[in-house]
This record gives C-alpha cells, structure tokens and sequence, in this order.
C-alpha cells in the first residue's frame, strides 16, 4: 500500500505507523509478537503519545491487539476475517469486470498492454517485489477503465490483507508465471468484450489461493486466533 506523499507534512505518528506497518506486513513482526510502547519510544527518539497513537491506527486496520493493562501483541489471523474479505473482494472485483469487459473506452488496448509488458518485463528480471506493486497496478487499471476508480481502495484493502498471510506460503517468485497467465487470460476476455468469461477469469484467479491459504492454516496454526 502506499505511504503518504513526499510532499505531505510527516509527524512521528506517520513514522512509526509506517514503519510498523511494514515489519507486520513483511512477517518481521509475526502473529502474536509483543510490542512494546516503551521500547518503540526509545527507537524513536519520543513521547509515547505518539507511540499510543500509531498503536490505535494500526489497530484499526486490525494489524495490532491493544489489551488494556496487558501487552500489545500483532494481532493473530482469523479465518472468518479472512473468509470476509476474499468474499468482498471477489464480489467488487467481479463488477469491475463486468464493466471493464463493457467499457467502449478506446485506450483499453494500451492501457492493458502497457501493464501486460511491466509485468512480462518483471518476470524476466525475476523481480518479485516489482512484480507485487505491477499486481497491484493491474487492478488498478482494471478499475480505471470500468469507470469506477474508486473501487480500488477497495479490492486493495481486502488484497493486502490476503498478501500478508500468503508471505507464509509459496515465494512469490514461484506465483508470478500463474499471475501473469491470468492476467492476460483476463485482459483477452476484456478486449473481447465478453464480461462473462472476463469474470470466470478473474473468479478462477483468485481461487488459486485456496490450496495455498489450506496449508497455511495447516502449517502455523499458532498465527490464528482461536474460537472464543
């Protein structure tokens, strides 16, 4: 996900959240690691109100457990959670395909040409990490010429959730061939103007993560929250 624009006045909030925010993200900071507010002050060089305040706002998106009079730990997946967003975002991203599929718009041939290309060009350098932000730039795209721009904070909220407990499975240097396959299996379908295979491509894509997301849940069992 994106941090905030250079231009954008940074306060040590931003840069605490930021920055731990991206060692959850990165499994640095695993499911049910503590954190300590003193010892993120110190890091930091500050008070710990910021500290609390970085806290609230990554508890917010669910990454942290904030127990009063107890320690703050990353917070464990939850199944249902997870159930959750694939279902929204399987539902969202159906629609924008539906209508990505429809769209008279005359720079769709570029547009998913362009990213086609980065991504191909990602492959062959076997850059993981540019492939990933390409993904994301994909769906994007997808959204952009659907019309309906502002489904992608959607479909990247709910992706990113899934992205991080998939850092337990398979490199991403051994998905990027299947991503890309799908990609332009869907692309083709919206150049075709069939919105209805441009959606059976885009459910199959997603479904890829099942087998994957099994054995997760298999293999760390300690990473989940467990039924009250």
């Amino acid at each position: 996900m994106p941090h905030s624009l250079p231009s954008e006045r940074r306060t040590a909030v931003d840069e605490i959240f930021d920055h731990l925010r991206d060692e959850i993200n990165a499994l640095r900071l695993r499911p049910g690691d503590r954190i300590s507010e003193a010892e993120i002050a110190a890091r930091f060089g500050v008070s710990r109100q910021p500290v609390r305040d970085a806290f609230t706002r990554l508890a917010n998106l669910d990454l942290l457990l904030i127990r009063p009079q107890r320690a703050t730990e990353v917070r464990r997946f939850s199944a249902r959670e997870i159930e959750k967003s694939r279902f929204v975002r399987a539902s969202v991203e159906a629609e924008v395909l539906r209508r990505a599929a429809l769209s008279p718009a005359p720079a769709k041939p570029r547009l998913l040409a362009r990213e086609l290309d980065r991504q191909r060009a990602a492959l062959a350098r076997g850059d993981a990490t540019a492939f990933s932000s390409l993904d994301y730039a994909f769906h994007q795209t997808l959204c952009e010429i659907a019309g309906v721009d502002f489904a992608f904070e959607v479909i990247a909220g709910e992706k990113a959730k899934v992205d991080r407990l998939c850092l337990l499975g398979l490199a991403k240097e051994d998905r990027m061939p299947q991503l890309l396959a799908d990609h332009e299996a869907i692309a083709d379908a919206i150049l075709n103007a069939d919105p209805d295979t441009a959606v059976e491509r885009g459910m199959q894509h997603l479904s890829r993560l099942d087998t994957t997301l099994e054995q997760i849940t298999r293999d760390n069992a300690g990473y989940f929250e467990t039924p009250d």
